[in-house]
């Protein structure tokens, strides 16, 4: 993961992008949320902006959170230390410290919203909508449990969200990337080249016959370290998670059927109505509204009036479930087709509902559902087995079990690791296979010691419990021990320093007026040709390091570069140089512009939420911060 990041800032456009990407990721979470603002101030504060605290705990609590999305991206766990090498940390306190500035200017400039707007933003998140394309109340409650969200809380946020939006929409507006920017970095991605090449390889290096004792234990003895023995470690550890449960367990057609009998009346098909409503903030307008309605205006041009949009009213066809607002939904499941309600007073203020068209609902049957009540009853008893096996698993750790122990005890399947070093690899060299893909028990290994309390891991929607039982300390390896991968690495360097000679030799004599042609017949190998690959290309057979050189020499030059460490060496000759005219209209430049316009907006509103921070006081425990991102305990 870490290395995918260095790759792409390895060029300048790489760095732009990647720069780009990183601004996004501090600022528009600054404007889109990520976390409830903080309330409840603690004994220990980390950060105070302006009126808002936050404290240890609650950004530790954020950061974790953080941390596992970002690793779920990336495919495999973040540790603290990959996370603090990268900026993680301070980037993540930065967003944090500008959602905080946000708020507080909006609470500044006075900036409020409806409930019906908020409202209106629920119904139209597509993240609650369900299979119909209709919001789903059962998505709606199922996502806010999942991220820790009462309804009140979630409602509450929301409209913090919409007046970061609001204010950074309007600091931004109306910026654009200049054309010629546009057309630079355009030209730049699109440009290509062709060149003809000479590859050399092991055999154009020549005989090379093996080194003297002498020789051979003088280059081990400047390169010990190379061959030194990494510290390897011994663990065990087990793994409780649904999936594994669910391995050894099933659900039989009694069980399925039990459910089915008690929910059929909720499976079923419900009936749907075509469904408006408006929600006004009192009785009185309410009711003056019906009355137009009474006297001849219709729903749609009371709308119009009050400069509703049809998306803000119109919740399309729904079930009863659906209706956020028990009182509203009561009313237009009361009605018959084209009738509009008398105001109903809610949660939200008073609302006035029409019915149009409805569709009857159908009942369930068991065979159409059963696959999928085992499916979801083998779920549950699996998340309930695992907590039940969690609470005996600690109590045995509670009374000195090892986890191998704790484990056989408990019919679960412990896994030991015999030598593991930090890369995950064993001393042959091989990586360890038993350990499941995206869980990082090697790195917490390393953390931890012999005899180590160890926390368990939580992962899959389950736990790992571990233990460190046995520790090999690094030593440096004597010649005897690695002399034939000494050889090895000995002969890869001659090979490499001959190939390198043997290029810059051609190179010369290229220059001097002779031809690939000749140099690669005398040399026995031959002459290749990549055509037309732009900078981010992979040709085939061209190495990258070849595809960057090429880019870094004039038409009609020669050039030369090492591959694969050394092993193989490439001469070559730029042939041809092309840079296609630019398409303003195309696809491909519509989408750089909205990376740059994206780029130059965060950059606005980053200058401005830096300018709210000064102007009302930012405040920093570093002590504290260290120790809610774990810099504290590295450090000891």
């Amino acid at each position: 993961m870490l290395r995918g990041i260095r790759k792409a800032s390895s060029n300048w456009l790489g760095k732009l992008v990647m720069g780009l990407v990183m601004g996004v990721l501090i600022i528009s979470f600054a404007v889109w949320g990520i976390a409830d603002i903080f309330k409840g101030f603690g004994q220990s504060t980390l950060a105070t902006i302006g009126r808002t605290e936050i404290s240890t705990e609650q950004f530790r609590q954020l950061y974790t959170d953080k941390l596992q999305q970002i690793g779920r991206q990336f495919g495999r766990p973040l540790t603290q230390e990959q996370a603090r090498a990268f900026g993680f940390d301070r980037q993540i306190l930065q967003q944090t410290i500008a959602e905080a500035a946000l708020d507080e200017e909006a609470r500044r400039m006075g900036l409020a919203m409806s409930d019906a707007e908020v409202m209106r933003m629920v119904y139209n998140d597509p993240n609650f909508k369900g299979i119909s394309g209709q919001f789903d109340p059962s998505r709606f409650q199922a996502v806010l449990r999942q991220f820790g969200y009462s309804e009140q809380r979630y409602l509450a946020e929301q409209r913090k969200v919409s007046l970061r939006r609001q204010i950074a929409g309007t600091i931004s507006a109306g910026l654009e990337p200049p054309t010629l920017l546009i057309d630079a970095l355009t030209r730049f991605q699109n440009e290509q080249r062709s060149i003809d090449y000479i590859k050399l390889e092991a055999a154009q290096a020549g005989t090379i016959d093996p080194p003297s004792p002498e020789t051979l234990a003088a280059y081990f003895e400047d390169r010990k370290t190379q061959f030194r023995a990494p510290e390897y470690r011994k663990i065990s550890f087990t793994v409780i998670t649904p999936d594994e449960i669910g391995k050894w367990s099933e659900v039989s057609d009694e069980e399925a059927r039990k459910v089915f009998d008690q929910r059929k009346d909720k499976l079923g098909t419900p009936e749907k109505r075509e469904v408006s409503q408006m929600i006004f903030p009192n009785m009185a307008d309410a009711e003056a509204a019906r009355a137009k309605i009474t006297s001849g205006t219709s729903f749609e041009d009371l709308a119009k009036e009050r400069d509703l949009k049809p998306s803000d009213y119109e919740l399309g066809m729904v079930a009863k479930s659906a209706i956020l607002e028990p009182a509203a939904a009561d009313a237009a499941f009361s009605l018959a087709s084209g009738e509009v309600s008398q105001p109903v007073q809610g949660r939200f203020g008073v609302t006035i509902v029409k019915v149009g068209k409805i569709e009857p609902g159908s009942a369930a049957t068991y065979e159409g559902l059963a696959a999928e009540i085992k499916k979801q009853l083998g779920a549950e008893n699996a998340r309930l087995k695992v907590s039940e096996l969690q609470s005996k698993m600690e109590d045995e750790r509670s009374g000195g079990a090892s986890v191998a122990e704790a484990a056989k005890k408990l019919g679960l399947t412990a896994v030991t690791i015999e030598a593991v070093d930090r890369s995950g690899r064993t001393p042959d060299g091989q990586l360890v296979t038993s350990v499941p893909r995206g869980l990082d028990v090697v790195s917490q290994a390393f953390n931890s010691d012999v005899g180590a309390d160890n926390d368990p891991i939580s992962f899959n929607g389950g736990y790992v419990w571990y233990d460190v039982t046995g520790i090999t300390p690094a030593r440096e390896r004597t010649l005897d021990e690695v002399r034939s991968q000494v050889e090895a690495k000995w002969r890869e360097d001659q090979i490499s320093s001959r190939l390198r000679t043997k290029a810059a030799e051609m190179v010369q004599k290229l220059d001097q007026g002779a031809t690939l042609a000749e140099q690669a017949s005398a040399v026995g190998a031959k002459v290749e040709t990549a055509k037309d690959f732009k900078r981010e290309d992979s040709p085939a057979g061209v190495p990258s390091g070849a595809v960057t050189a090429a880019f870094r020499t004039a038409k009609d030059g020669y050039g030369q570069t090492s591959v694969a460490g050394g092993s193989e060496w490439i001469v070559f000759r730029v042939t041809e140089i092309t840079v296609p005219k630019v398409d303003m209209a195309s696809d491909e430049v519509k989408k750089l512009k909205e990376t740059l316009d994206r780029g130059l907006s965060d950059e606005q509103v980053a200058q401005f939420v830096t300018k709210i921070e000064r102007t009302i006081g930012t405040s920093i425990n570093q002590a504290a911060f260290a120790q809610a991102t774990g810099a504290a305990s590295s450090n000891n």
